[in-house]
């Protein structure tokens, strides 16, 4: 996997390159009426910019048919580090989801943020000046191969360290935003920057060997995953109730959850804890890993160029020598931390603060007035009357924040309304999450997002048939190996391999610091139904007190534990 000066780069290193900082032919794309597409190289660039070309793969084969190019739209996924906003910027962004896309809805994302589908290339720039000037929201660097939105614990009720860790993602995502003025030139009608001598110090014209992610995790909750993101910033902290605070962080490197189907050289990954530092060091050590992994990263394969293959082939050692050089600090010994909570905490809680937080499940993060739960009108009419804020989670959820002790009956009221609160939702259903998949993804194998629902009910019958219908089990399904949904840290993991057909896997656990392996490859529906019937009836009768389906899983020898990836994913 190591990088050899004669290997030939990967063809996107010629494109970072010749782009000119991002700019490509971009604007030349955007005036081309005669296709909803842009050309071969800018489809790449546009992701820099927070987007994402796709087209409805539901109609290919009919606008084949009709001598039509493939229905061409956008995604655009919104830079929200942190996933705080206020009702003001949630009513522009309901009403831009309305006007300027075609599919209407607003998407949670399992980076903290929302994403708009069905963007056509003629209102792109409409869409990105109404975010910036309406709502304040940008999407620079949500996508491409740089740090994305920066995400942290959402967690409600440590109010006054949530703030902190808060303002850190925030601080994160300006320091490593671009110098560059090609989002404001080419998106907002921006002066076009002239200076040849323009360049970017973090990044430089070749910016990152592939997508980097980063989050701030604040134990006990790791509703972040850390274990799915490159670098990963653990608060430790010191006392407790109002006497709490974050003394510093320990700083865990090189997760990932991305692979490739049949190629046994990829694999998700744990991070490795380098160690505990101060609150003052964070942003040198961050930007220290950034640009070790610009400099050692691969860019021959970009299967291989993520920040956990680096480790693997430079040594952990290696790479975390090189962080302390370039930061100017050592690690010290980890601090001692607890991860007992990775879900959301649906429902009401009242924080430090003495301020109210009601945390809503929203299945899929897919935020649309469906039949009989109108979500997206309930929360345009809340967000007209809440006087806190909203905050996303990282599990596609939503927090109306800070709802004075006044508002509390009437925020009930209306979201009970909407649907936005259903005592009937078990926890089955709360714990279980998909990526997006068909129709949009132009990676997707398989179903997900419309997979999810169905498969959720069938495990809830399972869990009622064999006595347990009060249990849970994290269950998660992507559309293919790259990751979205975070399948490889779940109890029950499926990866779309076919239509209709995935990949079962088994052994994750529930505080989401083991990864799971395969049981069935390529297996329907059907079966995936009765293999879990079986394993399901066999947990209710066979744990032990208080066993989640993960440990039950390894104990019962049905699959083997994965305890170093790279010699035991696929083993």
């Amino acid at each position: 996997m190591s990088q050899k000066p004669t290997q030939k780069l990967h063809d996107n290193e010629r494109i970072k390159i010749e782009s000119n900082f991002l700019r490509g032919k971009l604007v030349e794309g955007i005036n081309d009426t005669t296709t909803g597409s842009f050309p071969s190289d800018e489809v790449q660039l546009v992701k820099f910019h927070g987007l994402y070309q796709q087209d409805d793969r539901d109609r290919r084969a009919e606008r084949k048919k009709q001598k039509l190019e493939p229905l061409y739209s956008f995604l655009l996924r919104a830079r929200l580090p942190g996933g705080v906003l206020t009702p003001q910027q949630w009513l522009e962004i309901d009403r831009i989801a309305e006007e300027l896309t075609d599919a209407g809805s607003i998407r949670i994302t399992t980076r903290q943020t929302f994403q708009y589908h069905g963007i056509f290339k003629r209102n792109l720039k409409s869409v990105f000046q109404e975010l910036k000037f309406k709502a304040n929201i940008d999407a620079i660097f949500t996508a491409g191969d740089v740090n994305r939105n920066t995400i942290c614990t959402s967690n409600p009720e440590q109010s006054v360290l949530h703030t902190e860790v808060y303002e850190l993602s925030k601080a994160i995502s300006e320091h490593f935003l671009p110098k560059s003025n090609a989002y404001a030139e080419i998106w907002l009608d921006g002066e076009k920057v002239v200076d040849t001598q323009e360049n970017e110090p973090i990044y430089q014209n070749i910016f990152l060997p592939r997508k980097f992610k980063i989050a701030v995790a604040l134990p006990p909750y790791n509703d972040v995953d850390i274990h799915a993101n490159d670098l990963n910033f653990i608060a430790i902290i010191d006392g407790e109730g109002d006497d709490a605070k974050i003394s510093g962080y320990n700083v865990v490197v090189g997760a990932g959850l991305g692979m490739t189907h049949g190629d046994k050289t990829t694999f998700p990954r744990l991070g490795d804890d380098f160690g505990f530092i101060p609150v003052d060091k964070v942003m040198a050590v961050a930007e220290a890993v950034v640009t070790t992994q610009r400099d050692l990263g691969g860019r021959v394969s970009r299967s291989h160029a993520r920040t956990k293959y680096t480790l693997e082939t430079h040594g952990i050692e290696t790479f975390k020598q090189e962080v302390e050089k370039r930061a100017g600090i050592t690690f010290a010994a980890p601090g001692a931390y607890e991860f007992t909570e990775r879900g959301d905490r649906i429902g009401w809680v009242k924080g430090i603060d003495n301020k109210w937080h009601l945390t809503v499940f929203i299945e899929n993060g897919r935020i649309l007035d469906f039949d009989g739960k109108p979500l997206k009108s309930g929360l345009n009419k809340i967000a007209k009357v809440h006087t806190g804020t909203f905050r996303m989670t990282a599990n596609q959820n939503l927090v109306i924040a800070e709802v004075e002790e006044s508002q509390k009956e009437l925020i009930e009221k209306m979201a009970r309304e909407c649907g936005l609160i259903d005592d009937g939702t078990t926890d089955q259903r709360k714990y279980s999450m998909a990526c997006v998949a068909l129709p949009t993804c132009p990676l997707a194998m398989a179903e997900a997002e419309r997979y999810l629902p169905g498969l959720t009910d069938d495990v809830e019958g399972l869990l009622e048939k064999h006595g347990i219908a009060k249990d849970k089990i994290i269950l998660r399904v992507t559309g293919c190996p790259n990751g979205c949904g975070r399948s490889m840290l779940a109890e029950i993991g499926l990866i779309g391999k076919a239509p209709g057909r995935y990949n079962l896997y088994l052994g994750g656990n529930t505080n989401g610091t083991r990864l799971p392996k395969m049981y069935k490859e390529n297996i329907d529906e059907a079966t995936i139904v009765a293999t879990l019937d079986d394993l399901i009836g066999r947990w209710s009768k066979e744990r032990n007190q208080d066993e989640c389906f993960g440990d039950f899983s390894i104990r019962a020898g049905i699959v083997k534990e994965v305890v170093i990836a790279a010699k035991d994913f696929h083993d």
